[in-house]
């Protein structure tokens, strides 16, 4: 891949600070260590280390190192590749399906204040819907595995909380007696998914309002009213909430691919920002609400890095769990089991293009060894270059 016009990493360094310094009031400790270790990425500021061939002796120059922070745009690809290989051996031979849980966006105003509880909430009020509803005789009566990925933002950067699940056709029988193959093209009715997930999240967020577990001040002060707060419910209640499915996309090697795509993504790549003069940030979305199109929009750096922000998830938060038969207490049971009665093995891991395994090492320029990483030098060191180093 070609390398990025422009990175985020640049408009931090040229706004960084003004941007911080301006917005302070709100800015929590969490975020503004994210967008210094961004900022900071791959600079002498962070130190470096020398790469050296043991063959030969040959030594690279210096290489500065990655912040390797969840947020940042150029440190996900290894993370990334590690996850799909533990995945890999995980993977059913079956067809798997895609089904995303979307926030209304009334909830927006409460993400932002309460992202930690909200986003578990909506982690678990969507992976209960899918266990009860794939449970229930009527649409499976099966138990079913997935793995659910937390997405925050839109094309635009704007807020748009709403999880992709990544599910295996079908479920164990409930007496574990066979596999169950799904009824539907589409997994489980959409429509059921929705009714009752709306149901599980308004009772959720009920539940945290009665307990004073939520945060309401500023834009959301009046719903400390508890009639005012009821009233807002019922509005979440009178509209649809948004479950979409894609009939199924293909086995074990397509499913690789299409997790690699979801996983590790943040709020925007390196390879999506066109331009950047100083002052204005160009990028490249689509426009799904109007027939995919691809747009370019213009923000000012400032509003740029505002929208980013709101993107950085609290300290800790995990944004890939599993659940059902997937989930860390019975995955390798439930698995084996899984396997037995479809009369399926582990595929071996050949190489090919699914392949997940390690990108190949550098390469000597001298002997064509494999290149190993040598000194780690720290920022003062290169700052004062109180080292020896022979390329020679």
């Amino acid at each position: 891949m070609s390398r990025p016009t422009v990175e985020v990493a640049e408009i931090l360094r040229a706004q960084g600070d003004r941007f911080r310094d301006r917005n302070r009031a709100w800015l929590s400790y969490q975020q503004t260590s994210v967008l210094r270790a961004i900022q900071r990425c791959r600079t002498a500021a962070l130190g470096g280390h020398v790469d050296a061939c043991p063959g030969c002796g040959y030594q690279a120059a210096i290489s500065y190192n990655s912040c390797r922070n969840r947020h940042c745009p150029k440190c996900q690809a290894q993370a990334r590749q590690r996850w799909l290989s533990a995945r890999e051996r995980e993977l059913l031979g079956v067809p798997y399906f895609h089904v995303v849980f979307t926030l209304p966006h009334q909830l927006n105003p409460l993400c932002r204040q309460n992202a930690a509880l909200i986003y578990d909430l909506l982690f678990r009020t969507s992976a209960t819907t899918l266990l009860e509803v794939g449970a229930n005789p009527e649409h499976l009566g099966a138990q079913i595995g997935f793995l659910s990925i937390l997405h925050t933002w839109g094309q635009n950067l704007l807020l748009h909380p709403h999880v992709h699940c990544v599910i295996p056709a079908g479920g164990l029988a409930l007496d574990h007696s066979h596999w169950v193959h799904p009824r539907y093209a589409f997994f489980l009715p959409v429509k059921v998914l929705g009714e009752v997930f709306r149901g599980k999240f308004v009772d959720g967020l009920r539940r945290a309002y009665r307990r004073k577990k939520l945060r309401l001040d500023g834009p959301t002060a009046t719903l400390q009213d508890s009639r005012r707060f009821a009233a807002f419910l019922r509005t979440l209640f009178a509209q649809d909430w948004v479950v979409y499915a894609k009939p199924a996309f293909g086995g074990p090697t397509q499913v690789l691919r299409y997790l690699g795509r979801y996983t590790h993504r943040v709020a925007i790549s390196n390879h999506r920002l066109l331009a950047f003069d100083g002052e204005r940030v160009t990028f490249r979305w689509k426009d799904y609400a109007h027939g995919n199109k691809h747009r370019k929009m213009t923000l000012a750096a400032t509003e740029f890095l505002r929208r980013y922000v709101g993107h950085i998830l609290p300290r800790g938060f995990v944004r890939i769990r599993q659940f059902g038969l997937l989930a860390s207490p019975c995955r390798t049971r439930s698995l084996t089991l899984a396997r037995q009665l479809l009369a399926v093995q582990p595929e071996p891991r050949e190489p090919g293009p699914a392949s997940v395994s390690p990108p190949t090492a550098w390469r000597c320029p001298r002997c064509g060894g494999c290149m190993v990483i040598g000194r780690q030098l720290s920022a003062t060191e290169i700052a004062s270059r109180c080292f020896y180093f022979d390329s020679s």
